[in-house]
């Protein structure tokens, strides 16, 4: 059996991974899917300095403390960023990394740079977060599934720190090094990466290519398909 670790991506928390986590727990995996600091139910402990790398230096702490090895290190959307630290960080525990319609930006590429966002998207934007408004994420973000999973998620939504949406040169070791066996897995109804962003990531990394007719949360709507990828 395996040992999972799921990292979510912006306006997200360890939620977002629960269905998913579920399949994999009761095939006997053992799945960790942390919420990221100012994310999620600690969207109320945001404060300057939330960054990738501080978001992926706890996690990695973590590992460190429970002395986790050969962990499957998956990231979603934004997650893919943290992940990719997570890794860079922790390089002796990680077994396989797993990019899920996930973001792994180029040194000193941005998010912004990649992410193609549409000009009548209505945002709320703080000191320390932003992102879109609740009813555009309800129109976007997760018109994809199904009324009352929608509502779910929608009750779990929050903004994400600003500091830690982009990392410009934050990733570049990451990107020196090499890292076998990882796997990317592209959702083909999903606008956000683009797919030309994603083929370049598992080109760079040599990585398995793997596709899944689902929107950009398939740990929501399609777990039992995504947890045989991961598998």
């Amino acid at each position: 059996m395996s040992i999972y670790l799921l990292i979510h991506g912006s306006f997200q928390g360890g939620w977002i991974w629960k269905p998913t986590a579920k399949v994999l727990k009761d095939m006997g995996h053992t799945v960790y899917a942390p919420t990221l600091d100012g994310c999620g139910e600690r969207a109320q402990q945001i404060r300057p300095g939330i960054t990738v790398t501080s978001q992926a230096m706890e996690i990695y702490g973590f590992l460190f403390n429970e002395d986790l090895e050969d962990v499957i290190l998956v990231g979603t959307s934004t997650g893919g960023l943290v992940a990719s630290k997570i890794a860079e960080l922790s390089r002796e525990r990680i077994s396989r990394i797993v990019y899920v319609d996930a973001l792994a930006p180029q040194p000193g590429e941005l998010v912004s740079n990649i992410v193609v966002r549409d000009s009548d998207q209505i945002n709320e934007i703080t000191d320390l977060s932003r992102g879109p408004s609740r009813e555009d994420a309800a129109k976007r973000l997760f018109a994809e599934l199904e009324p009352s999973l929608r509502e779910w998620a929608l009750q779990r939504y929050t903004l994400h720190p600003i500091e830690a949406s982009e990392a410009p040169d934050q990733l570049d070791l990451f990107w020196s090094q090499e890292w076998p066996d990882t796997r990317v897995i592209r959702c083909n109804l999903s606008v956000n990466p683009p797919e030309s962003h994603q083929r370049r990531t598992a080109e760079r990394l040599k990585a398995s290519w793997h596709e899944l007719d689902a929107g950009h949360y398939p740990m929501l709507s399609h777990p039992k398909e995504l947890a045989q990828l991961l598998i």
